[in-house]
């Protein structure tokens, strides 16, 4: 999940199960990319709420503290660096992380299968999956496959061709990667390649604001 500064205001990106292409750009923005079940504690309200969908945050609650947080980020020298403050503080005031969570996501994201993650966390398969819902949006398999999506797309982008990516990251086969990067990116194995290749050669400073909360 993620929070965005856009023009002044703040965006809730939920938790997507499929991409979503920008219906609407913005002159400024920022983003900030909470590590996985950490948003809804600090925003206070469930993932599976906000699953596929991009939320105002001022419609979650204290609207007009929302409105006044946005207007402090647009004054603000470093807009990315006034949104992560006001994360840090929200986060701050918000119930600590379930650690059972934090290991459910550590197995998953190290490739570990849901059901030896539920085992080993003392979870039940539905306790995990009702919990999951909370805290990610979606169950654990499909939080499954976005980790395994993640690692190989970081594999992608150090240059490690497609067949080894896929081995590596834990896809049957590079036909298996190249369906998952489709359908939950929204893209083909080529064309984000070669975005990437160029993104890395622009001289153009990326837009700020991409940073993870722990």
């Amino acid at each position: 999940m993620d929070l965005i500064w856009a023009d002044g205001r703040l965006l809730v990106a939920g938790p997507d199960t499929r991409a979503h292409p920008p219906a609407e750009t913005a002159a400024r923005y920022a983003g900030l990319r909470f590590a996985p079940g950490d948003a809804p504690r600090v925003l206070g309200v469930p993932a599976r709420e906000l699953r596929d969908r991009l939320v105002p945050l001022d419609a979650l609650g204290d609207g007009a503290g929302a409105r006044r947080a946005g207007e402090r980020i647009a004054a603000a020298p470093d807009p990315a660096a006034a949104l992560e403050e006001f994360v840090r503080l929200r986060a701050a005031g918000a119930p600590a992380p379930d650690p059972l969570l934090r290991a459910v996501v550590a197995r998953l994201a190290a490739g570990r299968p849901v059901a030896e993650t539920a085992d080993a966390t003392g979870l039940g398969a539905r306790q995990l999956h009702r919990r999951s819902l909370d805290a990610f949006g979606y169950g654990p398999k499909t939080l499954a496959r976005i980790l395994r999506l993640q690692r190989a797309l970081a594999l992608i982008r150090t240059g490690v061709p497609y067949a080894e990516t896929a081995a590596r990251a834990g896809c049957a086969d590079q036909a298996h990667l190249a369906r998952e990067v489709r359908a939950l990116a929204g893209t083909t194995l080529g064309a984000y390649a070669r975005a990437t290749a160029a993104s890395a050669k622009s001289e153009t400073p990326h837009p700020s604001g991409s940073s993870t909360t722990a």
